[in-house]
């Protein structure tokens, strides 16, 4: 430890940046298709989580080439959960900082990145970037706050040993998560075989009446299930506990001690960025900012999670409110469907819950690692494990 030295974040940057202003990036330069744009909401998990990301064409990419990101770069949110940062692989080479971040291009010759990631995630150094953040209503940060963080920083071969070991769970959780979308898709694909192209068991042998298979019925989601809307917990309210609170955001928006729905349950984000985000928890959650559906209200809660996802653009569209956009419950129950027989939902449920029943165990797994890693973060960023 005595080799260990106390430098700032500034000192071993080549740079710290903010991301475009709202004045270069405009709602309308955004589009379906084309280079992803990572905004604060796309910062989970020390990950850029791809699944609402905003994209921008070839012409605005270049434009704001000095926003591009580089391998190795650690992206920050500028406001709200200012605590939170992202390192960025080299898959993500060339995708843009967007709006509401800060790029932190750490100096190679001075200190390797990957372990400037992981002292960044310590506890006391998000606490510490927590306090020094300004703001009464809403935490905010700036690039001068971003170059005084404190860095405990050990000579190099130190730094590329400690950042091994922390990757190696990393690697781990990488390889389960590429495995839970793989699943995911394979259920995605039986749905729409079943639903979209009605190539279900028996379909050959199945009449077609006012054009839907014989026994299926012109219907609304809510004649099948019915979501209903979460009730609200803040964080000063909540007793911290492990139970997750579901909220506006891509992950639990905090964690507290009771729940207010059964294991396995659908929620749709209610607010935010993220309104219409749709997922699959299979735990007990509390629901809060949320439209939900668990188990105990219904068999069929595979069947409508792809019904969901498949239907993510129906969501997208039910949005309502320019600065801050709202889904809500009665809208999802009113989604038009054709409701199958229930022969044919109960063959679908049996067969998608194995997809699912494995998704639960990664998932089990990678909460798992996550919680080992994070044990061993502090005390390997403390000198208390002496490498060698």
């Amino acid at each position: 430890m005595s080799e260990w030295k106390k430098v700032k974040l500034g000192e071993i940057a080549a740079y710290i940046q903010t991301g475009p202003f709202g004045s270069q990036l405009h709602q309308s330069d955004y589009s379906e298709i084309g280079t992803p744009v990572v905004m604060p909401k796309d910062i989970v998990d020390g990950r850029i989580n791809v699944a609402t990301i905003a994209r921008v064409g070839k012409q605005h990419v270049e434009r704001l080439s000095r926003h591009k990101i580089t391998e190795g770069d650690i992206l920050y949110a500028r406001r709200g959960d200012v605590g939170k940062c992202a390192y960025t692989n080299s898959s993500q080479t060339g995708w843009l900082c967007g709006t509401g971040c800060l790029r932190v291009t750490i100096d190679k010759e001075k200190a390797m990145p990957k372990f400037i990631f992981f002292q960044l995630q310590k506890k006391d150094t998000i606490g510490w970037v927590e306090k020094h953040a300004v703001g009464a209503t809403m935490l905010n940060l700036n690039t001068s706050i971003l170059s005084d963080v404190p860095i405990e920083l050990p000579p190099i071969s130190t730094q590329h040993r400690i950042a091994s070991i922390l990757s190696r769970y990393d690697s781990l959780i990488d390889n389960y998560q590429k495995q839970i979308k793989l699943l995911e898709e394979a259920a995605q694909r039986l749905y729409k075989e079943w639903f979209v192209d009605l190539h279900f068991p028996g379909h050959e042998n199945t009449k077609i009446v006012d054009g839907v298979p014989e026994g299926w019925v012109h219907s609304m989601l809510g004649q099948l299930v019915e979501f209903k809307r979460g009730k609200t917990i803040t964080k000063k309210e909540a007793i911290e506990g492990t139970i997750p609170v579901v909220a506006g955001g891509l992950e639990p928006a905090y964690y507290c001690n009771r729940s207010n729905t059964a294991e396995r349950v659908i929620t749709v984000s209610g607010s935010g960025a993220n309104a219409g985000f749709t997922r699959m928890y299979f735990e007990k959650i509390w629901a809060s900012d949320c439209s939900f559906v668990d188990s105990s209200t219904s068999p069929y809660l595979h069947y409508v999670y792809c019904f969901l996802k498949n239907n993510k653009t129906t969501i997208d569209n039910m949005q309502k409110g320019a600065a801050q956009p709202h889904v809500y419950a009665k809208d999802i129950n009113l989604m038009e469907m054709c409701i199958p027989a229930e022969s044919v939902l109960k063959s679908f449920e049996k067969k998608a819950s194995k997809y699912y029943d494995t998704i639960s165990s990664l998932q089990s797994q990678i909460r798992l690692l996550t919680e080992a890693r994070d044990r061993l973060l502090p005390k390997l960023m403390s000198g208390e494990f002496e490498l060698k």
